[in-house]
């Protein structure tokens, strides 16, 4: 079984860079805490590390 993220948006990409927000768009967040599982692949891990200081993760 592949490991999965947890990812939720916990601070608000209002008045950050526009390639942090349009990042926060692609891993599928929108509203203030939206969750989304996403694979735990190098691609999204990378996606998450460029916005680590807004969401929140979980490994399930």
């Amino acid at each position: 079984m592949e490991k999965k993220l947890s990812v939720t948006l916990v601070r608000s990409p209002l008045g950050r860079l526009p390639k942090q927000r349009a990042t926060v768009k692609a891993l599928g967040l929108g509203k203030l805490h939206s969750v989304v599982e996403l694979p735990a692949n190098d691609a999204v891990k990378g996606m998450i590390a460029k916005v680590q200081h807004l969401v929140a993760v979980k490994e399930i």
